[in-house]
């Protein structure tokens, strides 16, 4: 039997040795790349075509969220499995809303991720333990189906999330069409999409909301709020 292949994309080495030596004592799985940033995530992902992403949401040059939509385009029959320091279900639902497969809290005991990426293998979410309890909980109360009120109504697209993310890393409108590819109209688009989804009107409390949101670090952020 083949053993699953893994790309790990998480921008801390210390962290990211630490899940090599962790899946390497793992006979069913084979780690076949290591991203530091999104961008690389992409690419190695487009390259290799791995069974399953092990992804950091808070990535440099380009977050979690939009390279998991990008890898997801790429290769459909790739299966993302998201790392973050959150857990409060609006960081859940945006990450399942831009197609990941599991999600895993770093908080969780490191022998839950082997569990968590067979099971997001086999086509099946995985959730930690707490988020899975909570949404077995929030199920039962769920609202019919037709009723789209609450936070779905605010998830932000995968474009609008990459503008978010460099107006917290402080790059100017200019920068960030640069960055992009875009024009300076469209990230200015962008930017107020954001302040109407997110009610947030200025610069230092988008950046407050990526810093909560985990697209970004409060280490690098580039305005101080």
């Amino acid at each position: 039997m083949n053993p699953i292949t893994v790309l790990l994309a998480e921008d801390h080495l210390i962290v990211r040795e630490g899940l090599r030596a962790l899946l390497n004592l793992e006979t069913d799985m084979k780690i076949v790349g290591e991203a530091e940033n999104g961008r690389q995530a992409v690419s190695l992902a487009c390259q290799l075509g791995p069974d399953v992403v092990v992804m950091d949401i808070a990535m440099p040059l380009l977050n979690g969220l939009a390279a998991t939509r990008q890898i997801l385009q790429a290769s459909p029959s790739t299966k993302v499995l998201m790392l973050s320091a959150h857990s409060d279900d609006s960081y859940v639902e945006q990450v399942m809303a831009f197609g990941a497969a599991g999600y895993l809290i770093k908080q969780t005991a490191a022998h839950v991720l082997p569990e968590a990426i067979r099971e997001v293998y086999q086509g099946r979410p995985y959730f930690s333990p707490t988020i899975s309890r909570r949404i077995k909980s929030h199920d039962r109360n769920a609202p019919p189906r037709g009723d789209h009120s609450g936070r779905n109504a605010f998830l932000l697209t995968s474009r609008e999330t990459e503008v978010l993310q460099l107006i917290a890393e402080g790059k100017a409108n200019k920068q960030t069409a640069n960055e992009l590819n875009i024009s300076v109209k469209t990230v200015e688009k962008h930017r107020q999409s954001l302040m109407q989804k997110l009610n947030i009107h200025d610069t230092a409390g988008l950046t407050r909301h990526a810093i909560a949101a985990g697209i970004i670090e409060s280490s690098v952020q580039g305005t101080t709020v």
